[in-house]
């Protein structure tokens, strides 16, 4: 059994959630065939928006990434497992380095005059999370706002070349 056909037998149906009560109101939206069809453009668009919308935004990525899922008419499965590229593990390095690189794009000081001098118990003492995420402010939005956007083109174009690299290896696979 491939990966592939392990991942589809693992993912609901578009039944299972029309008949779940709490997501049968998305099924006029989700009944789109399109949505779960797994195809090169689909699923390379649907990874893509998937790791845009999970690097972007630290709440609500999974409704997002459904919803431009939805309007661009991209593989929804594969949008709602690539929002998970961002999780507890991986949260604070993409923070940490976002925040870095839009130090080094917008030219501005990092805050509290450098963030590794400072220790983690006198930051927690004097801010909460979002406070401190708050403080981080242009730099932070801007470096994830460019980590989104080559995160997800390269994912797109990596899926892409990978799917038709795998397609090629099976049609000569056949002619032998």
């Amino acid at each position: 059994m491939s990966l592939l056909d392990r991942l589809r037998a693992r993912i609901p149906s578009r039944q299972q959630i029309s008949r779940n009560r709490w997501l049968a109101w998305l099924g006029p939206w989700l009944d789109q065939p399109k949505l779960w069809h797994w195809s090169r453009r689909g699923v390379a668009m649907g990874v893509a928006v998937g790791v845009f919308f999970g690097l972007l935004v630290p709440l609500a990525q999974i409704p997002l990434s459904v919803g431009a899922a939805i309007v661009l008419r991209v593989n929804v499965p594969a949008a709602v497992a690539s929002t998970l590229v961002s999780n507890p593990l991986t949260f604070a390095p993409i923070y940490y380095g976002a925040y870095r690189l839009g130090i080094w794009v917008t030219g501005e000081k990092a805050v509290h005059k450098d963030l590794e001098v400072i220790g983690a118990e006198e930051i927690e003492n004097t801010l909460s999370l979002w406070q401190r995420i708050a403080a981080l402010g242009k730099p932070l939005v801007v470096g994830l706002c460019i980590t989104a956007v080559l995160m997800g083109l390269l994912s797109y174009a990596l899926i892409s070349l990978v799917w038709r690299w795998r397609t090629m290896a099976k049609r000569r696979g056949r002619r032998r």
